[in-house]
């Protein structure tokens, strides 16, 4: 975390001790959510020299990660003839990455540059690992403003520069089978929370028809929490305060994850199943035909690795409380502001390389093929026009992004956040599938719980 050099008095070096102790609480915290550990590269940054080789962390966007190396092998010889760089591309499954990535920030061993869960940006830019994109380093790719603001605002903590730069934009939409659908009579998808519920019991029966309307995916943490996030919103709530601290178990944050379990435990629109899913079964279920619903970030891809084809699925705004006016912030907030952002190791051999690198991933030429390539949306402004990002799946995502999204929390303590009140809904689903009451208090005796684990 960059901050100003401390003064020569005893208040500034324990303000300075402070500070160190709180980024090693952070990298703790993150490391604790961590399901392994993984190394650093052996040709990352720090032992780097090269001025003509790069190593690149790419995440897996792709159906799997040869699809991602075929993708992105062509588009990183293309960078190579322009400017004599070699790139070494390591593909990173999201189970690994943030593993790979704490492992690095801690040995100082790792790329030159790497992906990162937008979500991430303010975790890991308090490990002081990161480089800081500072107005010359955005000049160096173009400018700041060549980027969406809704992108930038999942960059970084406020009030500092940006620990990395938009890559790849997406959004939640509700996906709903056309097919399903028309069969149960159904002549359009729900914008409203009520209309999904009572569109889904005229779907499920609550499962008596042998189909569920929705999916979810209980034991998927960072889902729960990308939920539960919308749902605070719209009911005027928030997880942290002004200042950073945890505000887990307020009245508003009590009724979104209540709303959120009660489409298992109250509405029966969610198969008792999904308490345990996690890693996209959902998807296999609506693809497969065995749900007519999802809640899913830019999903259409997914979907025809699954084999659906264009035209088997519609996509549609998620949900907003009757009455919410599109674009209006609080209640009419639908989605997290999702995506992929590119960091650069601040101790890289190789800056201007690196810096080239990223001007060139975030081009607006790239920029067009690599979204095209994944069925997201671009984060620089000029690439959006592309007619490529027209079709309905994209329009409703870039339109949910410049109107209705919000970004989670820019804390230190946001993967810690994930994995705390992601574990309290995940509970509460498993309450709701083995019949066990969800009450308004045993919901909030979770988010007590867990607020007093991020405290501890």
């Amino acid at each position: 975390m960059r901050r100003s050099a401390a003064t020569a008095t005893a208040n500034a070096a324990v303000n300075a001790a402070a500070r160190a102790a709180a980024a090693a609480v952070t990298v703790a915290a993150l490391l604790a959510t961590a399901t392994g550990c993984g190394g650093g590269s052996t040709d990352g940054a720090g032992s780097n020299s090269a001025p003509d080789e790069l190593t690149y962390w790419a995440s897996n966007q792709g159906a799997d990660i040869a699809a991602d190396q075929a993708a992105l092998g062509p588009e990183l010889k293309k960078f190579e003839e322009r400017t004599g760089i070699k790139v070494k591309l390591e593909v990173i499954p999201w189970s690994d990455l943030l593993n790979r990535i704490l492992a690095a920030t801690a040995s100082g061993q790792g790329p030159d540059v790497l992906n990162i869960g937008n979500t991430w940006s303010a975790s890991l830019q308090a490990t002081g690992a990161l480089l800081p994109w500072t107005a010359e380093n955005f000049q160096a790719i173009g400018g700041r403003d060549r980027f969406v603001a809704s992108a930038m605002g999942s960059a970084g903590a406020a009030g500092q520069d940006p620990a990395a730069v938009p890559l790849y934009s997406m959004a939640y939409a509700l996906y709903y089978n056309k097919r399903m659908f028309q069969e149960a009579g159904i002549e359009k998808p729900p914008a409203t929370w009520d209309e999904l519920v009572e569109t889904g019991r005229r779907i499920s029966g609550g499962g008596t028809s042998g189909t569920w309307a929705l999916g979810a995916e209980g034991a998927n943490l960072a889902n729960n929490i990308h939920q539960v996030f919308v749902l605070s919103r719209q009911h005027g709530g928030s997880f942290f305060d002004a200042a950073g601290k945890p505000t887990f178990d307020t009245p508003a944050n009590v009724d979104a994850v209540k709303q959120y379990v009660d489409l298992m435990a109250r509405d029966r629109i969610v198969a008792p199943g999904n308490a345990e899913y996690d890693k996209n079964q959902s998807l296999q279920d609506f693809a497969s035909g065995r749900t007519a619903m999802v809640l899913w970030q830019s999903a259409a891809t997914s979907f025809k690795a699954h084999g659906m084809k264009e035209g088997d699925w519609g996509t549609a705004p998620v949900p907003v409380p009757a009455g919410a006016a599109p674009g209006t912030g609080g209640a009419s907030v639908n989605s997290m502001v999702a995506g992929i952002n590119m960091a650069v190791f601040k101790n890289t051999d190789n800056l201007d390389g690196a810096l080239k690198f990223v001007g060139f991933m975030t081009s607006d030429e790239e920029q067009k093929v690599l979204n095209r390539t994944y069925g997201s949306i671009p984060p620089v402004k000029a690439a959006q026009g592309d007619p490529a990002f027209a079709d309905q799946d994209l329009t409703v995502l870039r339109d949910t992004l410049a109107t209705s999204a919000a970004p989670l929390p820019q804390v230190p303590e946001e993967s810690q956040f994930e994995t705390t009140v992601g574990t309290a809904v995940k509970e509460l689903f498993a309450d709701a599938a083995a019949g066990r009451p969800v009450t308004t208090e045993s919901v909030r005796a979770k988010l007590a719980k867990a607020q007093q684990q991020m405290a501890n």
